[in-house]
């Protein structure tokens, strides 16, 4: 009986390996780049590829930057993070679960003509609010701003919820133990008190616009800092009131009231809140710091319930779009009522507080909206007669992510300053 040498052996088994290579390597490839996507890794950047975060000194040296101004410039790094990666994503805005296709509107970031935006740096924000309660309050767009914030934050520390509360989980919170930072929102699309409109109350909202919302008001003593958020509601039809007595109202054809159109009650309201948060915050002793984010235009072209109510795939180039109409008059409220509000919190230590003017950058990204992909894969079954689109909110991740890197720099810059003082 012979005897198989051992070389021979080898050799048919290097054979054998060689053929099966190929084979392996192109089932292997497909896993790895669906792991790579879905589930991506910090790796090694270049240096002409991440923008550097600037030292204290070198912040100290320069002069404010202003944020408004500046253009989307292509940036092939992309987001923190994706669809599958944060599980704080409201549904309706997680587009790429959702089966959007095109994924190029992930592949920019805002530049200032001024300075550098730093990329997020979620370690950044928790060394600088560490022990921190940190609150959005408004409508849609809060809740849009602060799971943008919450997604960021969890590519490096975990949030937990700890408390939900109301229809649609419009009051929430997460705590992040590692650095001892509670995140809340609070659904108040007025600022100010209101009764929204329902199907067993009126057709239309009420609002109160010398009262602040004390949902949210009356948590102002363990708040640390407000990010404040509202816009849009205020297009619905309502009656107003003041000192108790009707002021007029908005689209109440029938109701034998003054129609006064919104603007000067958006002014009301905003002011109100403000001053609430300079008064309240002002006696506590433990100071706050304030944003009110300016008014984000909606990107509707046609009917919004047809396919292609916002089909834009890049954003507007420098001078295609500009800031008018309704959209430039929101932003000047909120703009105005700012400034105002600074001016009366400069006699009080502690309250810090600034405009987050996102009208023009939001403007500039037609192309950041879930559209159709507010659902999942829409289209499975071909175009239909009546697609609903959402052209008002932004995909996550997506161009809010901006808004959350200016509030971290704006507190990076402030912390600077404080220290300096000291």
């Amino acid at each position: 009986m012979g005897v198989t040498s051992p070389l021979k052996g080898q050799s048919h088994s290097r054979s054998f390996t060689r053929k099966l290579l190929p084979y392996v390597l192109y089932a292997l490839l497909p896993i790895a780049v669906f792991r790579f996507y879905f589930h991506p890794f910090p790796f090694p950047l270049s240096t002409s590829d991440q923008l550097p975060h600037p030292n204290q000194e070198e912040i100290a040296n320069e002069t404010p930057c202003n944020y408004t101004y500046g253009r989307w410039v292509h940036d092939k790094m992309g987001p923190l993070y994706n669809g599958t990666t944060c599980g704080t994503i409201k549904e309706g805005q997680n587009c790429i679960t959702h089966g959007r296709p095109d994924l190029g509107y992930l592949y920019w970031r805002w530049q200032p003509s001024q300075c550098n935006l730093p990329r997020f740096d979620p370690n950044t924000f928790f060394n600088l609010l560490s022990n921190k309660h940190i609150a959005f309050v408004g409508d849609s767009m809060a809740r849009n701003q602060l799971e943008s914030l919450l997604c960021m934050l969890a590519t490096a520390s975990y949030p937990n919820l700890v408390y939900k509360n109301g229809e649609d989980n419009k009051f929430r919170r997460w705590h992040f133990a590692s650095h001892n930072i509670t995140v809340s929102v609070y659904w108040s699309p007025f600022l100010v008190k209101g009764v929204e409109k329902s199907k067993t109350g009126p057709d239309h909202n009420e609002l109160y616009v010398d009262v602040v919302d004390e949902r949210w008001g009356s948590d102002l003593e363990h708040i640390d800092m407000v990010v404040l958020s509202i816009g849009h509601w205020f297009l619905h039809p309502a009656v107003y009131y003041e000192g108790g007595s009707v002021l007029g109202c908005h689209y109440c054809a029938g109701l034998n009231h003054t129609e006064i159109g919104f603007y000067d009650v958006m002014r009301k309201a905003i002011k109100t809140a403000l001053k609430a948060i300079i008064e309240r915050k002002s006696t506590d002793g433990n100071g706050i710091d304030v944003f009110l984010t300016s008014f984000s235009p909606s990107h509707f072209e046609g009917e919004w319930d047809k396919a292609g109510a916002c089909p834009k795939t890049k954003p507007y180039e420098e001078g295609e779009k500009m800031v008018e109409g309704m959209d430039a008059d929101m932003r000047s409220i909120a703009i105005e009522e700012m400034e105002a509000a600074k001016v009366n919190a400069k006699q009080f230590k502690g309250l810090r507080l600034e405009t987050l003017d996102v009208t023009k950058l939001s403007l500039m990204r037609p192309d950041g909206h879930p559209g159709p992909y507010m659902y999942p894969f829409p289209f499975a079954n071909g175009v239909q007669e009546h697609v609903q689109n959402d052209c008002v909110h932004w995909c996550l991740p997506g161009p809010i992510d901006t808004w959350n890197q200016i509030v971290l720099e704006v507190i990076r810059r402030w912390s600077v300053v404080s220290k300096r003082e000291e």
